[in-house]
């Protein structure tokens, strides 16, 4: 991966480093090295001319001036500059990915499923304006938009779920995309009916045991 500058600005003050873009990433996601992707020791105030910042400016800044400390501060809390090659990579890879997502989970009005060429079609003529977010939290909306030019509806499975209170503020946020009613219970409970599309069922259940640690219950509600 190429060389990219790291930056932050703290107050008035800019902190730039150079660093190895798969390696910096990597860290962002928690699974990174700061050795690794540190390519220069030095915090600098302008990378381009190679002026390093100064001692008490990092103290004051970041409460250490121990570099590889702050280093890791910078990729963590600032930006990462990605190649235009590279965004533009990343972006084909979230088009195939919600383009195949929703193949896999939509059908036309016979019931049969549509082909990944005229998915991907029909997201150009309607303009789809792609998201800088997951393709499962995409692929209502982008359904909803090809309703413009194709005959399109989600294929999706109902199951009923009752999540422990205990659990509701961590889990909310991952039922209301398909949720279908909620009914509260006395005890702080929730019930919810939910509509999934069948691609999606089983990852949505492993993120909502984790989340809720086992404890919910849940069951397939079968259409007559």
């Amino acid at each position: 991966m190429p060389n990219v500058e790291a930056r932050i600005r703290v107050g008035s003050k800019h902190f730039e480093i150079l660093v190895d873009l798969d390696e910096a990433l990597k860290l962002k996601d928690g699974k990174g090295d700061i050795m690794a992707a540190l390519q220069m020791p030095n915090i600098y105030s302008d990378l381009k001319k190679g002026m390093v910042a100064g001692k008490e400016d990092l103290e004051k800044a970041f409460g250490t001036s121990d570099v590889y400390e702050v280093a890791k501060q910078i990729i963590l809390k600032g930006e990462v500059l990605k190649p235009q090659e590279y965004r533009d990579a990343e972006k084909e890879k979230l088009f195939k990915q919600l383009v195949n997502l929703i193949v896999a989970n939509s059908v036309d009005n016979t019931g049969k499923p549509f082909t990944e060429e005229r998915i991907r079609t029909a997201l150009r003529e309607v303009h789809y304006n792609l998201e800088n977010k997951p393709a499962d939290k995409q692929l209502v909306n982008a359904v909803k938009k090809l309703k413009e030019v194709i005959p399109i509806s989600l294929s999706t499975k109902k199951f009923k779920v009752r999540v422990p209170a205990a659990y509701v503020g961590q889990s909310y946020g991952l039922l209301k995309d398909f949720k279908e009613s909620e009914d509260w219970q006395s005890n702080g409970d929730l019930e919810a009916v939910l509509n999934i599309p069948p691609g999606m069922v089983v990852e949505f259940f492993d993120k909502l045991n984790s989340l809720t640690h086992g404890s919910v219950l849940s069951e397939e509600i079968k259409e007559e």
